[in-house]
Parts: structure tokens; C-alpha cells; sequence
């Protein structure tokens, strides 16, 4: 980024460098981390979820009614809460693997004792899930602390959903300025969550049977962690680009990247 002089004031305004070679790598590989973040383990989930025929309709009626309101309580609960997780003992757990891990054994004990359990679990899975992905965010100097990253976190939350037709990243979000009133944040999570709800409601579908349970929700609570970080590292790794490069050239480039890995290999 280099300062320009702007008309008879002599105002310093940022102006971004052109994307080099090395900056289109980096676009170029956090547009192949998009594509493979549904990796083989996430198709094995959406496999089971198949089997269970749709989350939604092997859910109890009330269940379904009020899995929107659910989300975005657990929602609004994690962005108030994960940034001050990070501060004592949960800096120690501060790596992708790590929350992978946590998650992996939440979501055994929310399945073991079938769709009640799952529910309870159901906050705790997604304040892990934000964590993480507020985790990714410090890795790409942002302010894990601050009000615009836990919204900007939020974004990642809306970013469709593992096996969805329209999974990947908002770009919409990366280059914009987000409001931070709390109506703002109110009506982020309000658009986050159905997107949100539709994956959790496949997660607790796959625990509705006891202690079988334990095992598909350890496996979907591993695979969304993994899912939602890969998003967030294209999120924030492309917000960093942005911040030296500018919107219009790093997202042009993302885009021509997504379109070229999607030809056939000839």
C-alpha cells in the first residue's frame, strides 16, 4: 500500500498496489481451500444425513418451528462470550487441531444420550465453531477482542453450509464497512441463521438416536469445526489481501480463480 497526494490539500490517501505474482498465489490457493473444503469426511456426514432422509423432517414439529430462534440465540450467545473465551486457560487452546479436537468430543457426549443431549450441546458446539473461526481471524491480524472481527466472524456463519448448492464465501462482506450498533449485529444473525440452522439441523438429525449418536455427533461436530475454519481462513486471508491490494482486484481475481478450477481437466 503507497500514499498518493490528493488535490490542493496535499490529503495522503492509501492507494493499493497492483496484485503481483506472488498476491495472485495466495488468492489462487485460498480459492482451492474453498473448493476442497468440502473434503472426503464431509461428504461421509452428508452421506449419513441422507440416511436419515432431510435433518429437518426427522425433527420433532416443535423442534422445527423453533430452530430458527434457537440459532440465533446460540449465535448472539457465542459473539458475546468467544472473545472472552481467548483470555486464561483458553489461550492454551488456541490451534484449528485443537478446536477440532474439543469438538469432536462435545459432540459425543451431546449425542450420547440422543436428541435431548444434542440440544443442550447445541450452544456449547457453536461457541466452539465461533471461536474457532474467531481464532483464524488473530492469525490474519485482525482483533479478536474487537466488535467489527466478531462480526465479521458472523459472515463466515452465513457462508452457506456443508454439501449446500450456494457453500463458499460471502464475498459481499470482505470489502465492506459493517455497521457496529447493535442493531447491526441483531440483523447480521438474523441473516446468518437460517443458512446456520439448516446445517445444525442435519448435525442433530444424525444424533437422534442414543449413544449411536455419540458417534455422528462427534463425527459432524469434527467435520463443521473443519468446515467453518477452512471458510474462515479464505475469509480473513482474503480480507488481508484486500487491506493491501484493494477489493475490486483481489476479489476479481478470487472469482477467476473459483471459475477456472471449476473446467474440466482436459
Amino acid at each position: 500500500m503507497t500514499d498518493k497526494i490528493i488535490g490542493h490539500d496535499a490529503l495522503l490517501l492509501p492507494v493499493p498496489a497492483p496484485l503481483d505474482d506472488h498476491a495472485r498465489a495466495r488468492v489462487a490457493a485460498l480459492a482451492l481451500r474453498q473448493r476442497r473444503a468440502n473434503g472426503v469426511l464431509m461428504k461421509a456426514v452428508n452421506f449419513l444425513g441422507g440416511q436419515v432422509e432431510d435433518g429437518l423432517k426427522v425433527l420433532p414439529k416443535p423442534l422445527r418451528d423453533q430452530l430458527n430462534e434457537v440459532t440465533r440465540s446460540a449465535l448472539r450467545r457465542s459473539y458475546d462470550i468467544a472473545a472472552r473465551s481467548r483470555g486464561g486457560i483458553g489461550q492454551s487452546f488456541g490451534s484449528d487441531q485443537t478446536h477440532r479436537i474439543i469438538g469432536t468430543l462435545s459432540g459425543a457426549i451431546g449425542g450420547f444420550g440422543g436428541l435431548p443431549t444434542a440440544l443442550a450441546e447445541l450452544p456449547v458446539a457453536t461457541t466452539l465453531i465461533f471461536r474457532a473461526v474467531l481464532h483464524v481471524a488473530a492469525e490474519y491480524g485482525e482483533d479478536p477482542a474487537s466488535e467489527e472481527t466478531r462480526m465479521e466472524c458472523l459472515a463466515v456463519f452465513g457462508s452457506g453450509g456443508p454439501g449446500s448448492a450456494d457453500d463458499g464465501v460471502d464475498t459481499a462482506f470482505i470489502g465492506a464497512r459493517l455497521s457496529l450498533s447493535g442493531a447491526a449485529v441483531n440483523a447480521m444473525i438474523s441473516r446468518v441463521a437460517p443458512k446456520f440452522a439448516a446445517v445444525l439441523s442435519q448435525k442433530l438429525a444424525s444424533q437422534t438416536v442414543p449413544v449411536l449418536g455419540a458417534v455422528a455427533g462427534a463425527g459432524t461436530n469434527y467435520a463443521f469445526v473443519d468446515y467453518y475454519v477452512a471458510l474462515a481462513h479464505v475469509h480473513f486471508g482474503l480480507r488481508q489481501l484486500v487491506r493491501d491490494h484493494g477489493d475490486v482486484a483481489v476479489l476479481d481475481e478470487f472469482h477467476r480463480q473459483l471459475a477456472a478450477q471449476r473446467l474440466p481437466q482436459t
